[in-house]
């Protein structure tokens, strides 16, 4: 390994998809240093850590992985640590972990290859300052991608202050990007072989621009100029937030036909007065009334969600009003956790701070009820014809594996396609977490 010039890379990502994007931005400026990404097995020079923030766990991972980087024999690649991890603890990680080179917050990111130049004089680099510029104005033209389907940030940050969690002090205040740049980076993507995009924000449904008209534009009106690239074929969101779901954007999932039909709308909770000592804008009424209007105006829409149990003061009574609202919801699939913790929330020192075993208890039940809702809704794909894209090959031979509009995961035995075909399949079978498929026979002219 060479750690005074280093030549080869590699970014590894925790968490959520928008760490997924910021590491591919990260490797494409590295590639434009004339660096190269390291092979699998292959020892990198230089190693990033994307990190994540939002659980303890995640963070406790990152310096695990700085252990194990550092090698038997002493030596390490050069270690850079990104993120919201290196946000939160950026000073304390340079003091509990000296092997780390650079420290770099997730609105920096884009000065990464000069502080990996700084790096190679032997000097520390630590960079967590949240510049106004847009750091987005820096990184270079999006390059062809290895999958057929996308991320594109549109938004970052967050207004909200929900008490349990640290984005507002990880990624600062919602912004959003420019209406030309996101354009430009959509058509750039699809023009390296992109047919699928997913935007994504800490409040994706917050984005808001003035499009090339002077005419102000909500996160439909985006989706509306990208349904018109040609060869963008599905357009996907992520994450809302109840307080951001326009009647707008409602509508447009009945109007709009590469947008695919999913939401991912997280809840957190059944008990209103748990949501507001959670200090969510929403109520479980409201947020139901959401459900019911998307599934008005798209009756086969797919809902998946996000839990916390075991939120401070959540009482049993409480945790019974959770199920209620999985019950009337009725989730595609959901994202269920343990509260954890953050340094610097109100809800750290919040009294009434639950029992493990209590969280333990109230999360089995919780995922045990939402696997049998997701077990469900895959069951009632049975028989359906429905388009995949191929994404990615299947652990068996000729075997590839797609999704579904509803992004479920389908495995079919197609040795003749390849990675980037977009497939008419039927649905023969559906497991808890995937279903199996067939290409449709085509009828003769």
């Amino acid at each position: 390994m060479n750690r005074s010039d280093p030549k080869k890379f590699r970014v590894k990502s925790f968490g959520c998809q928008m760490n997924v994007y910021d590491g591919e931005r990260m490797s494409e400026m590295l590639v434009d240093q004339g660096m190269t990404s390291a092979a699998d097995g292959e020892d990198a020079d230089l190693v990033v850590l994307n990190t994540c923030h939002i659980r303890e766990k995640a963070a406790e991972k990152v310096y695990s992985d700085i252990g194990r980087l550092r090698g038997k024999d002493g030596k390490s690649p050069m270690i850079a640590v990104a993120g919201c991890v290196a946000q939160a603890e950026g000073k304390e990680i340079s003091r509990r972990a000296p092997s780390v080179d650079i420290v770099v917050g997730p609105q920096a990111y884009h000065r990464l290859p000069a502080l990996v130049e700084r790096a190679k004089t032997g000097k520390k680099a630590l960079d967590t300052d949240m510049p106004a510029a847009s750091k987005f104005d820096a990184l270079p033209t999006r390059k062809k991608q290895a999958r057929p389907s996308a991320f594109l940030t549109v938004q970052e940050g967050c207004d909200k202050f929900c008490t349990y969690c640290v984005v507002p002090y990880t990624r600062g205040a919602e912004i959003s990007r420019p209406w030309s740049d996101l354009i430009s980076e959509a058509q750039a993507l699809v023009d390296g072989g992109v047919k699928e995009i997913t935007l994504l924000g800490q409040n994706v449904n917050a984005w808001t621009s003035e499009d090339d008209k002077g005419q102000k534009q909500g996160l439909e009106g985006l989706i509306r100029a990208l349904d018109k690239i040609d060869g963008l074929h599905r357009v996907r969101y992520t994450t809302s937030h109840p307080n951001d779901m326009t009647e707008a954007l409602i509508a447009a999932h009945g109007e709009i036909a590469s947008l695919m039909p999913y939401l991912h709308l997280p809840v957190q909770s059944g008990s209103d007065r748990i949501l507001k000592a959670m200090n969510r804008s929403h109520t479980t009424d409201s947020y139901l009334e959401i459900l019911s209007k998307m599934r008005r105006v798209r009756p086969d829409i797919a809902i998946s969600g996000d839990f916390i149990v075991g939120f401070p003061g959540e009482s049993d009574a409480d945790f019974e009003e959770t199920l209620a609202v999985v019950r009337e919801a009725n989730y595609a699939q959901a994202y269920s956790f343990k509260y954890s913790p953050r340094p610097g929330t109100p809800a750290a020192v919040m009294d009434n701070q639950i029992a493990p075993e209590v969280m333990d208890e109230r999360l089995q039940r919780l995922q045990a009820l939402l696997n049998e809702q997701q077990h469900e809704f895959n069951k009632q794909a049975l028989g359906r014809r429905t388009d995949i894209l191929l994404e990615r090959n299947g652990k068996l031979e000729g075997q590839l594996v797609g999704k579904t509009p509803w992004l479920q995961s389908v495995h079919i035995i197609a040795p003749d396609l390849a990675i980037g075909d977009m497939v008419d399949v039927t649905i023969e079978s559906a497991g808890p977490n995937s279903l199996q498929g067939k290409l449709t026979q085509r009828e003769a002219a």
